[in-house]
């Protein structure tokens, strides 16, 4: 009973600060959407971190910490500060360009640089395609949650509706003055719950030093350079180190946050915060996940990502696991309620604007956005019904088919002798790489050892150089 009372207190929170939100908002796409591109520093910073630390960052990582060990903590701690220099680098460009010409959404703004509508719908499918499994991993995370803090009383999928209910409800309301207030406070709650997790489990295992000599005993593996299984060979953490820093701009829900600071010092400040976060943060759920061979020592698959409610229900008090179960929740709410807003501001602007009715009226955009809201979160959860494999398995999919999207995005940007028929085809040619890759049918000794990130990469790059290289050769030939 504690358990769902404090759930519940803190589910009407947020509902709370939607509510709020609302009755601050305007009827305009730009307010339902950006948030009428006001948004400061500090809820700028929080509102990044905590879009990007999702149930893949609570359940995923703790589940990683368990199968993998603490080389995961290098991998992705390392990795993902280095995304701070990409979100200047696309982020600037970016904002300067929204605000200039009134961009709300990444394939709006790429479309129109290259002045292709068909370049703007294969950058939409990508995006909204890879983001779905992703959207659908945090009503999957708090499933799992709240059916290991209640011992099934609440069952998985109940748990997901119930999640998901709450955030299409003030999402609706607020859009992205909602997400973004929510975010602060989920942010804070995030970080502050994320350490008192490890310093509980540690305390009740003897003192975090103890527990890991006595995990080193058991599994030596778990503290190597190459994790538990051997498979972080020197390429494969190399491949990582590329994907954190091309998939995470690209996620449409951190692609639209570069639209809505209010200036371009808040963007700066996030991009040099977002490095610290990381080094400090991400160590937690690895750190409780490579003590959980201490209670629970047979694991396997999907069971480990439940790891961090079970040592949580195992060694606090009902009252404190439920608290601090709460930050996980703060994740998983802060990351879908922006996926929900981007997917349904391009669905609205990019497909139905232009291709359906482009004389839509501004009351009626932001009413289309809002019922997309609530038919992309049952689209989640239908994905939720059966998960088809790990959490962290799920993401790294979801990372690689987003990240091919940034050799085709720096051009666009960057380099004024781009064409838009060679980005298109960059993505394409990626894209189905990736899938016969997936499928086994191109064999994976054409990675070389590296993730398919490394080499698709490269061959996305020299398609649009080629092509462009080839555009410009007609046009002065023709001249």
């Amino acid at each position: 009973m504690t358990t769902l009372v404090i759930i519940a207190l803190y589910l009407l929170v947020t509902l709370g600060i939607g509510l709020y939100a609302y009755r601050k908002s305007e009827d305009n796409p730009d307010d339902f959407f950006l948030a009428g591109r006001q948004v400061g520093g500090i809820v700028l910073f929080f509102t990044l971190v905590a879009t990007n630390f999702s149930a893949f960052f609570f359940l995923g990582f703790a589940g990683a910490g368990y199968r993998i060990g603490y080389s995961y903590y290098g991998m992705m701690g390392f990795g993902t500060a280095l995304v701070g220099i990409s979100f200047y680098f696309i982020g600037h460009k970016v904002w300067v360009l929204g605000k200039a010409k009134g961009y709300i959404t990444p394939p709006e703004l790429i479309g129109d640089i290259q002045q292709s509508d068909a370049l703007k719908v294969v950058y939409l499918a990508v995006m909204v395609i890879f983001t779905l499994p992703y959207l659908a991993l945090q009503p999957i995370g708090a499933g799992i949650l709240l059916s290991q803090l209640t011992d099934g009383l609440i069952p998985q999928f109940a748990g997901s509706v119930i999640l998901s209910v709450f955030i299409v409800i003030y999402v609706f309301l607020g859009g992205m003055r909602s997400v973004a207030l929510t975010d602060l406070i989920q942010g804070i709650i995030m970080f502050v719950l994320m350490f008192v997790a490890v310093a509980v489990v540690g305390n009740a295992l003897g003192g975090i030093g103890e527990a890991n000599r006595q995990v080193m005993e058991l599994k030596p593996g778990i503290f190597s350079r190459e994790g538990a299984d051997g498979s972080f060979t020197p390429r494969v953490w190399f491949s990582y180190m590329i994907l954190w820093v091309m998939a995470v701009p690209m996620f449409p829900q951190m692609f639209m946050r570069f639209f809505i600071p209010a200036s371009t010092t808040s963007l700066r400040t996030s991009a040099r915060l977002y490095p610290l976060v990381t080094a400090f943060l991400f160590i937690c759920p690895i750190m409780i996940g490579v003590m959980g061979h201490l209670a629970f020592p047979d694991l396997v698959g999907r069971e480990a990502d439940t790891i961090l409610p079970r040592m949580l229900s195992a060694y606090a008090p009902e009252w404190l696991a439920a608290t601090i179960m709460v930050g996980a929740l703060a994740a998983f709410m802060s990351t879908m309620d922006s996926q929900l807003l981007a997917l349904s501001s391009m669905l609205t602007r990019d497909i139905y604007q232009s291709f359906f009715n482009r004389d839509v009226s501004i009351e009626q955009q932001v009413w289309i956005g809002k019922i997309l809201v609530v038919f992309l979160s049952l689209i989640g959860l239908a994905i939720a019904w059966k998960p088809p494999s790990t959490i962290a398995a799920i993401a790294t999919q979801a990372f690689t088919g987003l990240s091919l999207l940034f050799p085709a995005t720096v051009a666009a940007l960057y380099w004024r002798r781009t064409s838009a028929a060679s980005c298109v085809a960059s993505i394409v040619v990626g894209e189905v790489l990736l899938v016969l890759l997936y499928l086994q049918i191109i064999p994976s000794g054409f990675t070389l050892g590296f993730l398919p990130i490394v080499p698709l990469t490269i061959i996305c790059s020299l398609v649009i150089w080629a092509g462009s290289t080839m555009a410009r050769s007609k046009v002065s030939k023709a001249g």
